[in-house]
């Protein structure tokens, strides 16, 4: 990319998407392009078509989709299957038609099969069942990275497909219902301090163990990939180390300053009891993460203070 190609970054207002535009900008792109969900829907066939032909859009982020927690993923699996094909059909396919010179189409570590080999490899994509509360969203993710793939192989364009792991960090969602884990834990044990609750009540055995990388970290990763990594293969992007839920729990409290007990909801599901991934051809690229996880927890516990608490 140049330094004024313009780039379109779909989902911008999002936790990855508003990383990705403040990395572009600290790298100095000056040609950014982004909408609203109210200036620009993209289940719209004929908007999104329209947008393209206007605009002409040299490099694309496809970074916009219905995501969710594990129970809102549950829950509603129409609407994440639904939604997220749409998406992925109108700015694939336009991105086609309008001869993009490079498009990212993000999965995510959640779609590789549920008893997949750990460390996950790129390869162990549709190699066995997936995990039964995030199917749907898993199915529209490995379509999409399919649709780039097919393009790829059918008319040559240069469609790439990277494997986030979890990622945490500014302008994430706190909802205790609706978020991830990390922003979920924060929010409860904050409101547990500031309450002077004697416990509080987390979903799960605590057992399972996760990967976490600081959204900065992953915007470095992304905007260096677009400019350095080419074809139809996968690539992971992680940390290369894990933790499990419980240890991630005691170290969210001892930021927040919250003492009390830890208990566990055991009717709540575990879901894949580890996704640590494969970071090989990421090590080879010459790209290395940055931010601690200890560091990032206290960076978010700050934005949270300064951004969401702060205006409730």
């Amino acid at each position: 990319m140049q330094k004024d190609s313009k780039i379109y970054i779909a989902g911008h207002a999002g936790l990855m998407g508003a990383a990705i535009i403040r990395r572009l900008k600290a790298d100095g792109y000056t040609n950014l392009v982004y909408k609203t969900h109210s200036e620009l829907e993209l289940m719209d066939d004929v908007a999104v078509d329209n947008f393209f032909k206007n605009e002409q859009p040299e490099y694309v982020f496809l970074f916009a989709a219905k995501v969710g927690g594990i129970i809102s993923n549950r829950d509603h699996p129409a609407e994440f299957l639904y939604e997220n094909l749409k998406i992925e059909l109108n700015v694939i396919g336009n991105a086609h038609k309008y001869k993009v010179k490079k498009l990212m189409m993000p999965g995510s570590t959640c779609i590789y099969p549920k008893l997949a080999e750990q460390p996950l490899k790129e390869e162990s994509l549709l190699a066995g069942l997936l995990e039964p509360t995030n199917e749907a969203y898993a199915i529209a993710k490995i379509s999409g990275i399919k649709l780039c793939q097919s393009f790829n192989k059918q008319y040559g364009t240069n469609f790439i497909s990277v494997m986030p792991t979890s990622i945490y960090g500014p302008n994430d969602n706190f909802d205790p219902a609706e978020s991830h884990v990390i922003p979920a834990l924060i929010r409860r044990f904050h409101d547990a301090k500031i309450n002077k609750l004697e416990s509080v009540v987390m979903w799960g055995t605590g057992t399972p163990r996760r990967e976490f990388m600081h959204v900065d970290d992953m915007a470095d990763a992304l905007v260096y990939l677009m400019n350095n990594y080419d074809g139809s293969e996968l690539i992971n992007i992680g940390m290369g180390n894990d933790i499990p839920i419980n240890d991630l729990a005691s170290g969210i409290a001892k930021v927040i300053g919250y003492e009390g007990k830890i208990e566990h909801d055991l009717t709540k599901p575990d879901g894949t009891p580890r996704k640590l991934v494969d970071t090989s051809k990421l090590d080879e690229t010459g790209w290395k993460p940055k931010v601690t996880l200890e560091d990032g927890l206290k960076e978010t516990y700050k934005w949270f203070l300064g951004n969401i608490v702060n205006k409730e």
